[in-house]
């Protein structure tokens, strides 16, 4: 076999191999995201249109949110939270509308204190409570835009409540609460 041949034969070898390689680094990329972000993997690759920039889009947050001191609450903090939050939830029953507007402050509140930067937009917020808390963050939304559209003109008291569960949901998993834990904060009214 002349030279030419076997170093053609090389380059078309090395080049497969190097297709095979990347095309398994895009899966495994794929498949550690879409674990990782659950059901916002595929909102984020619907909202961009393409698969490549919402992983770039998601692997963005992960590097935002590396850069903060995301820290547990510690036993304390997580009891006054939660006696904080049945509270809120009590309050619900005589002003459901009172009740909302508090139950999102006491969210936006353990996530400071978790350490997520609170002073950025609601957009930015999501984002970044989607890296660790990605199965709640469609929670956050939803309550958000309810307490929204009853701020712009008001809205049904059965929405209210559902709007009370989201966050309560919220707010469970950023206290981390167990559900074997004797500390858990209720159910909404």
């Amino acid at each position: 076999m002349e030279l030419w041949m076997i170093v053609l034969i090389l380059v078309v070898v090395l080049a497969a191999i190097g297709v095979g390689l990347y095309a398994w680094s895009r899966n495994r990329r794929t498949q550690e995201l879409s674990g990782r972000f659950g059901p916002e993997y595929q909102r984020t690759v619907e909202e961009t249109g393409d698969r490549t920039a919402a992983e770039n889009e998601l692997q963005a947050r992960q590097q935002r949110v590396e850069q903060m001191e995301i820290r547990p609450l510690s036993a304390e903090q997580r009891d006054r939270y939660a006696q904080e939050w049945r509270t809120v939830q009590a309050r619900f029953v005589d002003d459901p509308s009172g009740a909302i507007s508090l139950a999102d402050r006491l969210v936006e509140e353990v996530m400071r204190e978790r350490g997520f930067d609170t002073d950025a937009d609601f957009d930015q917020r999501v984002a970044d409570v989607s890296v660790k808390h990605a199965h709640v963050v469609d929670e956050y939304r939803q309550a958000h835009d309810i307490a929204e559209r009853h701020a712009a003109g008001g809205v049904e008291t059965e929405e209210l409540r559902q709007a009370m569960v989201h966050y309560r949901a919220v707010f469970d998993d950023l206290l981390e609460v167990d559900s074997r834990e004797p500390a858990t904060t209720g159910a909404a009214s």
